[in-house]
C-alpha cells in the first residue's frame, strides 16, 4: 500500500476524492425524451441525485440504428444502436465551464418474428446505451476534477 500512496494516487471515491466531490453536486439538464430520461436516471444512480448542486450538466444525445445482420426472407436480424453525447459541465455560481466533450458508444439487439419482442429488445438496447453513456460521462467528469 505504501508505494501507491507515494505515487500520489487517490481513489476517486475515497473521502475527498473527485468522485465524492461530485456526489449529489451535479444537476443534469431536464430530460426531453425517453433516452434522456434513461440517461439522467443512470447518471444520478452513479453520482447521486443533486441536493445542493454546485455544477450543471448540459448534454445533447443523438442516436442512430444500422442493420448488422441480414437473413434472406427475414430481413435485418441484428441491429446496432449508436449513440453520441456532447456534454458541458459548468460551475453554477461562476458560470465557468469546468469540462466539456463528446463521447460515443454502441449496443445492439436482435429482431424476432414478433413486433412486440423486437420493440422490447429495441427499448432495452436504448436503455443499455444510455447507461453506458452515463457511466462514460461520469468517469470523464471525475477525471476532469481529479486533475
Amino acid at each position: 500500500m505504501l508505494p501507491v500512496a507515494a505515487c500520489g494516487f487517490t481513489p476517486a471515491y475515497a473521502p475527498g476524492g473527485a468522485g465524492q466531490q461530485l456526489r449529489g453536486q451535479v444537476r443534469a439538464a431536464d430530460p426531453e425524451s425517453g433516452g434522456d430520461f434513461d440517461f439522467v436516471a443512470a447518471f444520478e444512480e452513479r453520482l447521486g441525485r443533486p441536493t445542493a448542486a454546485r455544477y450543471a450538466l448540459d448534454y445533447r444525445i443523438e442516436t442512430s440504428e444500422r442493420g448488422g445482420g441480414r437473413v434472406a426472407g427475414l430481413g435485418e436480424t441484428r441491429i446496432s444502436v449508436f449513440g453520441t453525447i456532447t456534454y458541458t459541465l459548468t460551475e453554477i455560481e461562476s458560470g465557468d465551464t469546468v469540462t466539456e466533450g463528446s463521447l460515443r458508444n454502441f449496443t445492439g439487439y436482435s429482431t424476432t418474428d414478433t413486433q412486440l419482442a423486437t420493440r422490447r429488445a429495441q427499448e432495452d438496447a436504448q436503455a443499455r446505451l444510455m447507461r453506458i453513456l452515463a457511466d462514460q460521462v461520469a468517469n470523464r467528469l471525475i477525471a476532469a476534477l481529479a486533475e
